[in-house]
C-alpha cells in the first residue's frame, strides 16, 4: 500500500509540472539577474544561509518555484519575487539553474562517522530511512524523479531545511511541501540535533 502511495505521490508531482513545456536554459538565464544577489550568477551562492540553485534538477527546481510562487513554501527571503512568473517562465528559471554545475562543499572531520552512517543507513531504531534511498549514494539525486542532488550544497542550508522539515511533521508552521507521504517530515522528525548537523557537513562534502 506505501508503495503504492509514493508512486501516486510522484505521478501527482508529475501532473503538477505539466502545464509548463520543457525549459529554456537561455531564456532562463536572462530572467535571473535579480537572483544573483542572493544564489549567485551560476546558481553557487556563496552564502551558506542561501541554496545553490546549480544542479539541483529540474524537476526538483520548478516544484520548488511554484510552491514558493503559489505559496505552498512559504520563505521570507522570497517574497514578491516570483509574483506574477508564469509556468513556463518558472521552467526557464529551473532549466537555467539545472543546467550549472555545482561547486563543492567540505564535511568537518569531526562529523564525518556520524554523518556518514545517517546518509548511508538511517537511523534504524528510530525508522529513519537512508539518505542514499533517493538522492543516491553520492549525492546526485534523482532528476527524473523530482528528488534533488545535494552534494555540495551549504550545511547550513541543509540542517534549517531538515529541521523545518522536522518541525512541520506537527506543525503546519514548519516545512510541509514534501507532500501526502511526508517523506522528508517522517525522516527529519526522527533525526537529533547532532544527527542532522553531522548529515548536513556530510552530504556537503559529497562529490
Amino acid at each position: 500500500m506505501k508503495k503504492v502511495v509514493i508512486l501516486a505521490s510522484l505521478i501527482l508531482g508529475w501532473t503538477q509540472v505539466a502545464s509548463a513545456q520543457p525549459g529554456d536554459a537561455a531564456a532562463g538565464k536572462e530572467m535571473t539577474a535579480v537572483c544573483a544577489a542572493c544564489h549567485g550568477a551560476d546558481g553557487n551562492s556563496a552564502a551558506p544561509t542561501f541554496p545553490k540553485l546549480a544542479g539541483l534538477g529540474e524537476k526538483y527546481l520548478l516544484k520548488q518555484l511554484m510552491d514558493i510562487r503559489d505559496g505552498a513554501r512559504p520563505v521570507p527571503t522570497m517574497v514578491g519575487q516570483l509574483d506574477g512568473k508564469s509556468d513556463q517562465e518558472l521552467a526557464n528559471i529551473a532549466a537555467f539553474y539545472a543546467s550549472q554545475p555545482r561547486s563543492g562543499g567540505q564535511t568537518d572531520p569531526a562529523l564525518l562517522a556520524l554523518g556518514e552512517k545517517v546518509y548511508r543507513s538511517g537511523v534504524a531504531e528510530r525508522n529513519v530511512a537512508a539518505c542514499t534511498a533517493c538522492h543516491s549514494p553520492n549525492g546526485q539525486g534523482n532528476a527524473p524523479a523530482g528528488f534533488p542532488a545535494l552534494a555540495g550544497q551549504h550545511a547550513d542550508y541543509i540542517s534549517a531545511q531538515l529541521k523545518a522539515y522536522r518541525m512541520g511533521y506537527e506543525d503546519e508552521a514548519g516545512r510541509t511541501n514534501d507532500g501526502d507521504t511526508m517523506i522528508m517530515r517522517t525522516t527529519a522528525f526522527g533525526l537529533s540535533d547532532k544527527e542532522i548537523e553531522a548529515v548536513s557537513s556530510y552530504i556537503s562534502g559529497l562529490k
